[in-house]
């Protein structure tokens, strides 16, 4: 069996989410690095809630968040056979697998935020996770409308991306087919045609950074491939922005390699949930299951002895 490490994307930021690390020494030096290059206090950010929603914000705060956790954990943790990260997860995780640094993991972060919300100023577009409907009849109502599927996540769970008045009308008519949807607190379509116009800077962006080859791989979101090299990570990360992120490829790709031990880095427990559903026979926790570092790191060293 193998450890999988998962970097959550955005939607479960909270106030609580640095509380776990911040008396451990090295993850304290993780936050006030990033905090140097935010201009910020994290904390002062956290204790306002309406602020960590917002993109150029929720990202580097996640990102970093992961960064953090990470390095308080990786010393007692077995070594994972990969880390996969969901949407802006997946800058997160190669922090975590080594190919950034933390100013420039932030620095990255702030301006992949900056062209998102660029390409997006265009048009008034959100995120939908609809659960209860096959891929194909999704993909066939979204025709004709300015949506598309932005991320699969299971045979019958997706979000679709896209503007404002074209969600409105698909909500009714996924609504009459019985879908269950819940609108996603992101405030433009990612992963969608409509984020097109920040893929090429951000591409240039990468490939002018120290970005390098992750120490330990990193699947990718968009077609979950295998990735060890630096030039496949610049490409995989900027194709990102406006194409449609495959986990359940992801998750399959994962315990096809004999991952059996999920651990979500945070925020949130939706990616534990997703791998524990699609897999009976995994072990899998999120960061926000556990009240301390300790806790966690313990749980962590039982599963070491059977890796």
């Amino acid at each position: 069996m193998s450890l999988a490490i998962l970097c959550s994307g955005q939607g479960a930021q909270h106030p609580a989410m640095l509380d776990m690390i911040a008396d451990h020494p090295a993850a304290a030096e993780v936050i006030k690095s990033g905090e140097a290059v935010l201009g910020l206090q994290l904390r002062e950010v956290l204790a306002h809630p309406e602020y960590i929603f917002r993109n150029a914000i929720a990202q580097p705060l996640i990102c970093l968040t992961q960064l953090a956790l990470w390095t308080a954990l990786r010393q007692d943790a077995p070594k994972p056979a990969a880390f996969c990260g969901y949407s802006v997860g997946e800058l997160g995780a190669y922090a975590c697998a080594g190919a950034l640094d933390v100013v420039d993991l932030v620095r990255i972060a702030v301006a992949r935020a900056v062209l998102m919300d660029q390409a997006a100023a265009a048009t008034h577009g959100g995120m939908l996770a609809l659960q209860g409907l096959r891929r194909d009849e999704v993909a066939r109502l979204c025709e004709g409308h300015r949506a598309w599927i932005a991320i699969a996540i299971g045979e019958e769970e997706f979000v679709i991306g896209g503007e404002d008045a074209a969600l409105l009308q698909l909500s009714t008519a996924f609504a009459g087919r019985g879908a269950r949807l819940t609108r996603l607190k992101v405030g433009l379509a990612s992963h969608t045609p409509l984020l097109s116009d920040a893929v090429e800077p951000f591409r240039a962006l990468l490939d002018a950074s120290s970005i390098t080859a992750p120490a330990t791989p990193v699947v990718a979101g968009i077609d979950a491939a295998w990735v060890v090299r630096r030039e496949t990570a610049i490409e995989k990360l900027a194709q990102q922005l406006d194409h449609t992120i495959t986990w359940s490829g992801c998750l399959d790709v994962l315990y096809e390699r004999g991952c059996r031990v999920f651990l979500e880095l945070g925020p949130g427990r939706a990616l534990a949930r997703m791998a524990q559903a699609r897999f009976a026979d995994i072990d899998a926790r999120s960061v926000d299951d556990f009240r301390s570092i300790d806790g966690l790191s313990s749980w962590l060293s039982r599963h070491a002895r059977v890796l």
